[in-house]
């Protein structure tokens, strides 16, 4: 007997928290903790994925934001930020990440603009009703944009999609 996937509209996407805040940052403090560089590092702040479906489907997830190359996603006119799942899990059982370029496994974790990651098992797509994990998001911005006379708030957009894993 064969179960047809479920169409992923009828499963739910949710993260743990539905934004990440860097909160007041203070051009003095990025500079002294990263000297020299022209990108800074804002830190590394960790989400909970969840997708719940009614009926087992292959779970292959992409993030819809504008893209910065093909390497991250656009924090509107400056900076950039970076998504990478760890420990993904589909009904409990851990399962490997796969997208087509990538070319190791520390790259078949992270999310591009464009690419869609698929919980796969022994090379075969695998098929739940629960997948889990947890979201890296690493926030950069370029140092000259830390050069302001007053408040800026910087901000990027995107969700998270269950797509065909076809």
């Amino acid at each position: 007997m064969l179960t047809s996937p479920a169409k992923a509209e009828q499963c739910s996407v949710s993260l743990s928290q539905d934004r990440v805040d860097y909160g007041r940052l203070h051009r003095g403090e990025l500079l002294v903790e990263q000297p020299g560089r022209t990108e800074l590092a804002l830190g590394k702040r960790t989400l909970n994925l969840s997708v719940v479906c009614p009926q087992p489907t292959a779970m292959a997830l992409r993030f819809d934001a504008p893209g910065v190359g093909a390497e991250a996603f656009s924090l509107g006119l400056q900076g950039s930020f970076t998504l990478s799942l760890r420990q993904p899990r589909v009904d409990g059982q851990a399962v490997e990440l796969f997208q087509g370029r990538a070319r190791s496994l520390e790259q078949a974790s992270r999310l591009l603009p464009g690419q869609t990651l698929v919980a796969r098992q022994g090379g075969a797509p695998v098929l739940g009703r629960m997948f889990s994990a947890q979201v890296e998001v690493d926030t950069y911005l370029p140092a000259n944009a830390t050069r302001v006379r007053e408040e800026v708030s910087i901000e990027g957009r995107g969700r998270f999609e269950l797509v065909s894993a076809n």
